[in-house]
């Protein structure tokens, strides 16, 4: 035997027993350290981030790029310039329930940032936030809803940028990425597939096709000349702001509340990221035709960080958007689309869906919103931007939201604008004319989805069915103004309305 070594046969029994313990409470520890610990990075909790595109607001070189944090190389990362603020974000892919972000500091770490998520990688909310960051690894608790996470730094610790080696995002706890879509297709399938019936939809987040219960089929698009081109075939839904600054959006994300950027809601008092049909069947309305609990919505506007809202009633036109007035039909109970486009960068396409484009006093056809406007009491922001009015028949909703009902064409003929045949159904055409009272310097003027041009508005019908027809009929197919109080105030050169009855209500 070699010096400096005992042989356990010749130690006490009592201290055999005692290293027995030792041995198993040892081989116990392996076995929790095995199953424990070791199962966090197990395949199931592999972080959302990893692998995923990254991107920042700056490098200090090529040889600290923004992918450095989502490669699982801890001996790589990303290193900002020298200075404030910085940034560096995520795609994750799809919208997600996040719950834990863990943050691996280099020593040139940030001692004031936040942790931000966004669904349209536009919109931010932050879900943590300090001032007293001290680096190293951070665990995170956090709770959001989005496809974008980033780290957004104010204040680094030194004379360098701020640094990361790995910047992990982990889902909350049961939950997995939703099927939320940011970016719609430009054009539906040739043939939908995974539609529905009764109104409901299968399409997850993102819509997907709705059947109609009730579809018009046999239709053709009419390309006859009515008798009286001329004149005004039309009504109005007078409605008010009901709810606002709500990041919700029943069409786009629905059953996801706070998914969306801020939306200023008019009709319907109950709209929210769960609003269904049957749910705004049962609310309340802030239009004057009590028939009307159709749900509209539109972005929030802002002057700076301050929400303004539109005062008092806003016009929401229902017009004959084809030539042939006699052919327009009501829209079917649950139709929905969105009008516009919140990432629109093109100013020109915007403002050839609009009357005058942004008006603020003597200032019109903006592409989007003026720069200054005059200071007058009376001078307000206005837009009036009109919707697709021939409808496919068939759908309440696309995936696009957008693909179910289109634009008339115009036939070049005496039949003027028509409907396509594959759109054949003329419906109503909505028409938003609203006023916002801002003035003056408009530099800080915006939507909460962004600049004028991304203006859009969303629409639910939850007309009263014989209230709609009534309005149809005896407006735009009679080939009459109508209006539930006379002159809205604003169209000084338009006749005295045709008024129904007080308030749109049949007897």
């Amino acid at each position: 035997m070699r010096s400096g070594t005992v042989s356990l046969r010749r130690l006490p029994r009592s201290r055999l027993f005692i290293l027995a313990g030792i041995a198993v409470a040892l081989v116990g520890f392996l076995g929790w350290f095995a199953t424990g610990p070791l199962h966090l990075a197990s395949a199931e909790d592999k972080p959302l981030s990893q692998g995923k595109p990254a991107t920042a607001s700056s490098l200090e070189g090529q040889g600290y790029p923004a992918k450095a944090v989502t490669d699982g190389d801890p001996k790589t990362r990303w290193s900002s310039a020298f200075s404030d603020p910085q940034w560096v974000q995520i795609d994750l892919g799809a919208p997600v329930a996040i719950g834990r972000v863990v943050l691996n500091w280099e020593r040139a770490h940030a001692t004031a940032f936040e942790v931000q998520v966004s669904v349209d990688g536009t919109n931010w909310r932050a879900v943590y936030s300090t001032t007293t960051g001290a680096g190293g690894v951070q665990n995170l608790p956090v709770s959001g809803l989005g496809r974008y996470v980033r780290m957004y730094g104010t204040k680094r610790s030194s004379g360098y940028g701020f640094s990361l080696w790995e910047f992990q995002v982990y889902a909350a706890a049961g939950s997995g990425p939703a099927t939320a879509t940011v970016n719609p297709p430009a054009s539906p399938p040739a043939n939908p597939t995974g539609s529905t019936s009764g109104g409901t939809s299968t399409g997850g987040t993102a819509g997907g096709w709705i059947d109609a219960p009730n579809p018009v089929t046999n239709v053709k698009a009419s390309h006859e000349v009515p008798p009286n081109k001329g004149g005004f075939h039309e009504f109005q839904a007078n409605c008010s702001v009901s709810r606002t600054n709500l990041g919700d959006d029943p069409i786009v994300f629905p059953g996801l509340p706070g998914a969306a950027h801020l939306h200023t809601f008019m009709g319907n008092t109950t709209t929210n990221a769960a609003t269904t049909i049957e749910s705004l069947t049962q609310g309340q309305t802030t239009c004057k035709a009590k028939g009307d609990l159709s749900a509209y919505w539109m972005p929030t506007l802002f002057n700076g960080d301050t929400a303004v809202n539109p005062e008092g009633l806003q016009v929401i036109y229902y017009k004959a958007g084809v030539t042939d007035y006699r052919s327009v039909r009501p829209f079917p109970k649950g139709l929905r689309f969105v009008v516009g486009n919140a990432k629109n960068t093109d100013a020109d396409k915007f403002l050839a869906a609009t009357e005058e484009g942004f008006e603020c006093g003597d200032s019109y056809k903006n592409k989007n919103i003026p720069a200054t406007c005059s200071a007058a009491r009376d001078v307000k922001l206005n837009i009036r931007y009109q919707a697709p009015s021939c409808w496919d028949g068939l759908h309440l909703d696309s995936p696009d939201h957008q693909s179910h009902i289109v634009y008339p064409v115009d036939s070049h003929t005496a039949s003027g604008w028509v409907c396509p045949d594959s759109h054949p159904v003329a419906v109503p055409k909505l028409e938003f004319k609203m006023a916002w009272p801002v003035n003056g310097d408009m530099s800080k003027v915006r939507f909460s989805s962004g600049a004028g041009p991304t203006f859009h508005y969303d629409f639910m019908n939850a007309w009263d069915d014989r209230t709609l027809a009534a309005m149809v009929q005896g407006c735009i197919v009679a080939a009459r103004q109508c209006d539930p109080r006379g002159h809205d105030g604003r169209d000084d050169q338009q006749p005295a309305p045709y008024v129904l009855n007080e308030n749109y209500l049949l007897p």
